[in-house]
């Protein structure tokens, strides 16, 4: 298939339109919910917990319905259910309400986040995949920094107006991206099947459940993906409560690490063109981070420039690991999927950001902030173990994929 580049800026121009909303939304909603809809934190923090929850399972069978029945036209409707989900929380009014719309957005988020990566899969070939994956989380940390500067402006104003003016902006947003993709071609995308995928093979039972190999991997990538919360919640607390460094330098961690990704992702994710090289990029990053958490957790012993010169040591390293971790993964994950079953797996892997963002606050917080540097060397201990393990489990999920592509009569003679 001759590869045009507008499918690729559609993709890119998509995940700009939608981070920039989502950039204002994470900005401003717990303060929205709280101030405005009269939530209490403990309430919100209920509601969002099981919004997720409710997304991570609903990740699984909306990537098989993009199987089915198209990338395309199931991401352009996951992208409007995201809309009006966001559209919606503006005339929430109570705690059961709330939680109804969080399920609802979460829901539709994790399945079109499935969905597109189904459609990616399906317009890009395999040996460019992963570097159109880096250019697009360089594009989606620049929409966050755009977005997060708009919602800091509602944040100033303070008025329920101004929190309006950012969920009708996210909405927009999705409307946006959903016509960007619909704009997309729709080749290959028809009832589910990939060119030179026989059709027909539709997974059984549990489907991507059953896959114990891509399960192990995806499970290794959870725990990989268990540094989430560190930039937003832990470092903070960390610096307030353990280190001498002002509170400043917590926004100043997170503008260097946006500003990380979106300059070095695409530098980071070269040469990751296979299982081979996706793991040795993972293992790189398990050391990396191991050495992050270890200057991390030295930044306890001094005064305000001893901390302040770790933990910005720190945080380079930790966003040095985070992009090879995530350049290494996004190979294996769509190398070790059979071909007409993308978007199912996609959703089942993608459920590790849910599971990650949902138990990584309670574990790190109370390994970390509570344990201090044990916890700090503990959590680089587990995190370089995992990301060994990786190897021997994506080989083995390597040769179970490779069983599944090899023709039936193929399959026979060898046994």
């Amino acid at each position: 298939m001759t590869q045009h580049p507008a499918p690729r800026h559609l993709l890119a121009l998509a995940q700009l339109s939608n981070s920039v909303g989502d950039g204002a939304y994470y900005t401003t909603s717990a303060l929205y919910f709280t101030q405005v809809v009269g939530l209490s934190p403990a309430r919100v923090g209920l509601g969002l917990t099981v919004g997720w929850a409710a997304g991570s399972l609903a990740g699984v069978p909306l990537g098989r319905l993009a199987d089915r029945r198209g990338a395309r036209g199931t991401a352009v409707l996951l992208a409007l259910g995201t809309a009006l989900a966001v559209a919606s929380f503006t005339v929430v009014r109570g705690f059961l309400p709330f939680v109804l719309v969080a399920c609802g957005y979460a829901a539709a988020q994790s399945g079109l986040a499935a969905a597109r990566q189904a459609l990616l899969a399906v317009l890009v070939p395999a040996g460019e995949r992963t570097g159109l994956l880096a250019r697009l989380q360089s594009t989606l940390n620049a929409g966050l920094a755009v977005g997060a500067g708009l919602g800091g402006l509602a944040l100033h104003s303070g008025t329920r107006g101004a929190y309006l003016a950012v969920f009708v902006l996210d909405a927009v947003s999705f409307l946006v991206c959903a016509g960007l993709l619909s704009a997309l071609p729709a080749a290959g995308a028809v009832a589910g099947v990939v060119p030179g995928v026989a059709p027909g093979r539709r997974p059984a039972g549990l489907g991507v459940l059953r896959d114990r190999p891509y399960a192990r991997v995806a499970m290794l990538n959870t725990v990989l993906l268990l540094r989430l919360p560190l930039l937003s919640l832990v470092l903070p607390l960390w610096i307030t409560t353990r280190t001498e460094a002002p509170v400043w330098l917590v926004s100043g961690l997170f503008v260097l690490n946006t500003a990380a990704v979106t300059l070095f992702q695409v530098r980071a994710a070269r040469g990751v063109d296979g299982v081979a090289p996706a793991t040795r990029a993972v293992r790189r990053a398990g050391w990396v981070m191991l050495a992050a958490c270890a200057v991390f957790a030295l930044s306890a012993g001094g005064g305000t420039a001893w901390a302040v010169g770790l933990l910005v040591l720190g945080a380079v390293l930790q966003v040095v690991a985070e992009m090879g971790q995530s350049a290494g993964s996004w190979q294996l994950s769509f190398e070790l999927a059979p071909p007409d079953r993308v978007g199912e797996y996609q959703g089942f892997f993608g459920t590790g950001v849910t599971v990650a963002r949902t138990l990584g606050p309670l574990v790190l917080t109370s390994l970390l902030v509570e344990w201090g540097t044990p916890g700090w060397l503990l959590l680089g201990a587990v995190t370089l173990g995992a990301s060994y393990a990786m190897g021997p489990a994506a080989r083995r999920a390597q040769g179970g994929t490779v069983c599944l592509r090899r023709p039936r009569a193929a399959r026979s003679r060898a046994t």
